[in-house]
């Protein structure tokens, strides 16, 4: 193989070059283009650590100092990183705070009275308003409604409610039981649990109150003496207690039989009420008689006064209006020393029919027929 002797003097495009970057030529001082950033300055040293602008920038935001600001505060009106600690003490202040004025002031209702402790003793008691006071818990206030009426049934869930009576029966007993708070201090201090000692006293009291009454009284008339009595009774108890409280009143709401022999209670009822029906008829006739029997009296006595006056006069006038009326509803006989002589009817005369008719008699021809008066 010949190797032919090549020209030397190549074109500049075909000779070899260094491949360029975007920063020049690299190290070479003498190329053109920028110097690369990565590369080492001439010498071969890097240069000292220099800060920025951007470090400058964040360590004044940081609060480190510098820049002119004599190591101040911060850099423009960037806040400060809050020490942690100061976090918790500010967040602690704040619900202390909250909860002094939460607890010492106490907005006091129309209708409520508050009842102040210090360390647990009674203080006073605080009328409707707005009230301070210390706060919790050195101080404490118990809101007690003292207008509101409670109501307590028996029984509450609808079930029988027996009881027994002075002549040994049984009723089933339905009642309510009104109350409300008189005196606020004892009834937060001197009674535990104030409606379970309503209910147990109610209940006692009407027990007692329905054996000392018969049946027939527990089941009607007796009622209102019952409720009386059963508040008056409640009352002492609750009084003896010291418990605050006032029983507004006692109302019984169903009365009967049990349930198993309510039906024959009903029959016995309307039987009752039958014979006091009888009873209030024989009452009023009674009355009509009696007050007859006055007026009858009250005439005499107006006759006897007249006849005191004129006996003679008064006789006689008392002997022909006796006769008028008696003789005015029968048929006339003339009566004559001698004999009797029927008088003769005049054409048309009335005659009072009889009694019962009688069947006519046979008569003969030969008899004649004479016509008679009715009395002989």
């Amino acid at each position: 193989m010949t190797i032919l002797p090549g020209n030397t003097n190549r074109p500049p495009i075909l000779a070899a070059e260094p491949p360029k970057s975007p920063w020049g030529s690299g190290d070479d001082d003498q190329g053109g283009g920028p110097r690369n950033p990565w590369a080492l300055p001439p010498g071969g040293r890097k240069p000292a650590n220099k800060p920025t602008a951007l470090d400058e920038f964040l360590k004044k935001a940081r609060g480190g100092g510098g820049g002119g600001n004599g190591g101040g505060g911060g850099f423009g009106g960037l806040p400060v990183s809050p020490n942690p600690r100061a976090l918790w003490l500010i967040g602690a202040g704040i619900i202390l705070l909250v909860w002094i004025l939460y607890t010492s002031i106490h907005p006091i209702a129309p209708q409520e009275r508050g009842v102040v402790t210090y360390l647990g003793r009674y203080s006073g008691t605080l009328d409707s308003g707005i009230a301070m006071t210390m706060p919790a818990p050195i101080a404490r206030v118990v809101k007690v409604d003292v207008q509101n009426i409670r109501i307590e049934n028996f029984p509450e869930t609808g079930s029988e409610n027996l009881m027994l009576t002075r002549d040994q029966n049984i009723i089933d007993l339905a009642y309510a039981v009104r109350w409300k708070i008189a005196n606020p201090q004892d009834y937060v201090f001197q009674i535990d649990k104030p409606r379970e000692t309503v209910r147990a006293t109610a209940e006692s009291v009407m027990r007692e109150v329905v054996a000392n009454q018969t049946l027939d009284a527990a089941l009607g008339p007796g009622r209102a003496q019952m409720e009386n009595q059963a508040q008056e009774r409640m009352q002492k108890v609750l009084d003896d207690y010291k418990s605050g409280i006032v029983v507004v009143g006692v109302g019984i709401k169903q009365a009967d039989p049990p349930a198993r022999v309510n039906d024959a209670f009903k029959d016995v009822t309307a039987a009752q009420q039958d014979a006091q029906g009888v009873r209030n008829q024989a009452q009023s006739y009674a009355k009509q008689v009696i007050a007859r029997a006055e007026g009858e009296a009250s005439q005499f006595d107006k006759v006897y006064e007249q006849y005191k006056l004129a006996p003679a006069v008064t006789r006689r006038r008392m002997y022909y209006e006796t006769m008028e009326a008696v003789l005015a509803k029968s048929d006339k006989t003339i009566v004559e020393p001698s004999n009797v002589v029927p008088y003769l009817q005049s054409q048309g005369a009335r005659r009072l029919p009889d009694s019962v008719p009688a069947a006519p008699a046979a008569v003969t021809p030969t008899q004649p027929v004479t016509t008679t008066g009715g009395g002989q």
